[in-house]
């Protein structure tokens, strides 16, 4: 959502790129592509697929935000053990009407714990933030999108 928040400015940067796969698309699989944006940490098999596949089609990969930096508020199960967080959660937890772990085929595996994403692929930039501001998004894509290396201002890099 902040990246929206470029408001008009978002205009003049849609006219020098095509979005490929986005939250916007219900495109599942991406070709190749100069920039990719990824959000989130990988908690799961599914994850890791789709973050393998898109960093093969990248040239570039910025990992945007605390979650795909660091795994953000989801990595706080890292310090607990997954079978353990599962029975809390879908076995003894207050009000539960059917209690059993899920285990379907559909549902991807769940991982020991969250990755930031560098764990798991290759990252050429970082943005900051939780979420990184409109700002942010512009001043790393304006200068690659120009063929030139990106200064990110002091006043973008903070995490809140």
């Amino acid at each position: 959502m902040s990246f929206l928040d470029m408001d008009e400015r978002l205009i003049a940067l849609l006219e020098q790129v095509e979005l490929n796969r986005s939250p916007l698309t219900d495109i599942k699989h991406c070709g190749p592509c100069d920039i990719g944006l990824i959000e989130g940490g990988v908690c799961n098999a599914e994850n890791v697929h789709v973050l393998r596949e898109f960093r093969a089609n990248c040239k570039t990969l910025i990992a945007v935000g605390a979650c795909a930096i660091n795994g953000g508020v989801p990595a706080m199960r890292n310090y607990f053990d997954l079978q353990e967080c599962l029975q809390e959660v879908y076995l003894t937890g207050t009000g539960i009407t059917n209690p059993q772990i899920p285990n379907d085929n559909e549902l991807p595996l769940l991982l020991d714990k969250v990755y930031p994403i560098s764990e798991v692929v290759r990252v050429d930039y970082y943005l900051p933030g939780c979420p990184p501001s409109a700002d942010a998004f512009l001043q790393i894509l304006e200068p690659l999108l120009s063929s030139q290396e990106p200064e990110l201002l002091k006043k973008h890099l903070h995490y809140d």
